[in-house]
């Protein structure tokens, strides 16, 4: 049997699996660990980004790849004979979004593990994605943000709404209870092997400045299929739980929007959202999570109050505020526009990346990297309501880089004219609506 013949009996496989949690919720699979073998695991490693960086062993996608049959090989004996130990965890602390001063830990797994792993997201996702609900969009495929953005202003615009709850839970990933998470798994998981190897990646621990920590908490935000593990213990906790029992307590309407541990809840009725808050805090409690109470809040939203002249509350969700305003036509609609947080802290990055690269390349480089990073800008926050903020985004950042290339010497490289003289030579990326939401 050749590779690609191999290759596509385990894909067909994945889709049985898929097709049965389909067709039963309820459904248990017991033998899985055959789909771990030499032709998917080869598929994972061609998947997997090589420009990343290295694990804790130092060793990246090139060199792995330098005897990549032998390599495979003896990963998959090691996993036959329960041999094979995932190794600790490289902790490197990044910059968290909107809070320029805050750092938030990414956990960066050996290649030799990134590849297991990226086979065991793709396993679980076939099992879990199906019964994953419609208020679930983070870490799915065909789904994304821009989809959660547009269903939530669909909502607030077609139906009546008096309360938002701006959910936001605190230390998501690194609070996650291993054994919560396990015996989650276990419901339908029976393959005990393949649990016991989740369960050895758990305790693999984390290398922090030399030193090692294990913890029987939190999953590793940057491993491969640590999202979808967040995913299935979110849909279980709250998303079901919303939906089998919180909507049948209350007296209105309430319809929850979850990307990851990014979350509202839309109520019908002020009073519901106070209950709503209250439950939820208890049952976060029960598997150990917790409200960040500081910024978690129930905000007025009210369309019919806005029209009576009485002011609303904003929120936020995924790098945007939600708001009310008017259409062109006076008509009050749910408007969008990038989190003033979000905005600053990205200034902040462009100001340090101009600082750091103004001496190490030549101008034209400098300029389409920067172009590069103002298009990812777009792509991501050029939405419907949110131009004039996107292209006052722009502005600011071509004045920080005007002002750390004109630091590149003693003398001042270009006066202002001559800089926009470059600019239309070198255009910039064109400020457009990438994602319509209405």
């Amino acid at each position: 049997m050749g590779p690609i013949e191999s290759l596509s009996k385990t894909e067909t496989k994945l889709k049985r699996i898929r097709w049965l949690s389909e067709q039963d919720s309820k459904k248990e699979f017991r033998n899985l660990m055959h789909l771990f073998n030499e032709d998917s695991l080869r598929e994972c490693y061609n998947e997997l980004d090589g420009r990343k960086a290295v694990g804790a062993d130092g060793i990246d996608k090139e060199k792995y790849g330098e005897n990549l049959d032998e390599n495979l090989k003896e990963l998959i004996a090691k996993m036959k004979r329960m041999a094979y130990r995932p190794g600790p965890v490289r902790q490197v602390l990044i910059p968290k979004a909107g809070q320029p001063n805050a750092k938030r830990p990414l956990g960066i797994c050996s290649f030799e593990d990134k590849i297991v792993q990226k086979m065991m997201q793709k396993v679980l996702e076939n099992i879990y994605d199906p019964q994953f609900l419609k208020c679930s969009y983070g870490f799915r495929a065909g789904i994304g943000c821009h989809d959660a953005i547009k269903d939530l202003r669909d909502h607030l615009f077609q139906q009546e709404v008096e309360t938002v709850i701006d959910i936001d839970l605190a230390n998501f990933f690194g609070a996650i209870d291993h054994q919560e998470v396990l015996n989650i798994l276990r419901i339908r998981i029976k393959d005990q092997t393949l649990i016991r190897y989740i369960a050895r990646m758990f305790k693999s621990g984390v290398l922090a400045d030399g030193d090692l920590t294990v913890s029987e908490e939190g999953v590793v935000q940057g491993s491969p299929c640590s999202p979808t593990i967040a995913n299935i213990f979110a849909h279980y906790v709250i998303d079901e739980w919303f939906e089998d029992v919180v909507k049948k307590h209350i007296r209105g309407r309430a319809t929850l929007l979850r990307y990851g541990d990014d979350a509202v809840i839309c109520c019908q009725f002020k009073e519901d959202a106070a209950r709503i808050r209250s439950a939820l805090s208890k049952r976060l409690e029960k598997y150990k999570l917790k409200l960040n109470e500081e910024k978690t809040s129930s905000v007025s939203f009210s369309r019919s109050k806005y029209e009576q002249g009485e002011k609303q509350g904003v929120f936020h969700f995924l790098g945007f505020t939600f708001y009310w305003g008017k259409s062109r036509k006076g008509y009050s609609i749910p408007k969008v526009m990038t989190q003033g947080k979000r905005m600053r802290s990205k200034l902040k990055n462009v100001n340090e990346w101009a600082r750091s690269i103004r001496n190490k390349y030549r101008l034209k480089i400098i300029w389409s990297l920067f172009c590069s990073k103002l298009t990812g800008h777009i792509r991501y926050f050029g939405v419907s309501f949110n131009g004039k903020r996107v292209a006052t985004f722009v502005d600011k950042a071509v004045r920080i880089l005007f002002k750390w290339l004109n630091r590149r010497s003693q003398r001042k490289s270009f006066n202002w004219e001559k800089f926009r003289l470059f600019v239309k030579e070198h255009p910039l990326p064109k400020v457009q609506v990438i994602h319509p939401l209405f």
